[in-house]
């Protein structure tokens, strides 16, 4: 896997995991794909809960997991997904040096693009929505500083995707040990 075309390859892997946002913060699904970009396991790994606990209504995600392939899948399976459509930012917000010419505002085309930024300014998907940095966010905060797990140690899709299934099953467990103590 690689970055960008500017970028050397290396043994990578994307680790995804869908995360319940109605308090219980547990991991309900999880899968590891082999680009670097979040699209094309998007679907997919949403889709895998059907046969264990069922399809969400609704699906929160950031604007790396935008696709419209995936937006349709989901709707075809009377899945809501709310997918932020990213921002052009004219420099980053820690970089100190004078700022760059404007550039112009990015225009977005695609439909189904155009219909999700309508959906996300209404109240309910805002409201909705707020709860995704606080839901997953915090799961892989956890994974990475509380329980250590910061690369795969195995080598080959199959095997990092049962280390990847092992660290989910024990941060579940961890996170049963603390709602039951609540």
């Amino acid at each position: 896997m690689r970055k960008s075309k500017a970028h050397e390859y290396r043994q990578a892997y994307n680790a995804q995991a869908v995360v319940c946002a109605d308090g219980a913060q547990l991991i309900l699904a999880i899968n590891v794909a082999t680009t670097p970009t979040d699209q094309p396991a998007f679907a997919e790994t949403i889709l895998s809960m059907e046969q264990t606990i069922g399809l969400p209504k609704t699906v929160l995600a950031d604007a790396g997991f935008a696709s419209g392939a995936a937006v349709k899948t989901l709707q075809d399976h009377t899945i809501e997904p709310l997918v932020a459509i990213a921002k052009t930012q004219p420099h980053r917000p820690y970089d100190f040096r004078p700022p760059p010419d404007p550039k112009p505002e990015r225009q977005i085309t695609e439909p189904w693009r155009i219909a999700m930024k309508a959906k996300l300014e209404t109240e309910d998907a805002k409201a909705l929505y707020k709860r995704r940095k606080q839901t997953v966010e915090p799961v892989f905060g956890i994974v990475k500083s509380a329980m250590g797990f910061r690369s795969f140690l195995l080598r080959g899709l199959e095997k990092v995707k049962t280390e990847w299934t092992l660290v989910s099953l024990a941060y579940n467990c961890r996170r049963m040990v603390t709602l039951r103590a609540a």
